[in-house]
């Protein structure tokens, strides 16, 4: 691997490491799939373009198959998995407004188990549960308006 790929994939398990708290590793594997060739790779390649132990791959392949980022593959008579992304990792997720509902419910029960004196908590749920109705509601439009986008994207191609 060059200095510059080594160095992409180094941001990469860094924005992933803090924005979702995976292992450095699954960043560097997710951020190598990105721009390697073959796009699709053993693990005993990712390994080796990676400078890093089988067993740190199979664990990063294994959560980014999990968030369905990656997939493995076998062909007929092959001996080994092929690792590459997971043309799933497109699709977006977390935009269904009954999971924000329910975040927000939660909320209300919570506040509903406080005392009344918890002025400060209380204020920090209650926000919380607002917060969730909000997306409740603007999470299913945003993704409408994405599909619309995606469509005139293709349609460009």
């Amino acid at each position: 691997m060059d200095d510059r790929t080594l160095a992409y994939t180094d941001r990469m398990a860094a924005f992933y490491a803090r924005e979702y708290g995976f292992p450095p590793v699954a960043g560097r594997v997710l951020g190598y799939l990105l721009v390697c060739q073959p796009p699709q790779q053993t693990i005993a390649q990712l390994a080796e373009g990676l400078l890093a132990s089988r067993s740190a791959i199979v664990g990063a392949v294994d959560l980014l198959a999990g968030h369905h980022a990656v997939r493995r593959t076998r062909s007929a008579g092959q001996r080994a998995d092929y690792i590459g992304l997971d043309p799933r990792a497109l699709e977006p997720s977390g935009f269904e407004g009954a999971t924000y509902r329910r975040q927000a419910e939660l909320a209300r029960e919570a506040l509903r188990l406080l005392d009344e004196g918890e002025t400060q908590r209380r204020s920090i749920i209650e926000e919380a549960a607002a917060f969730y109705d909000f997306m409740a509601e603007r999470m299913p439009r945003l993704l409408d308006e994405w599909h619309a986008q995606r469509v005139r994207l293709r349609e460009h191609d």
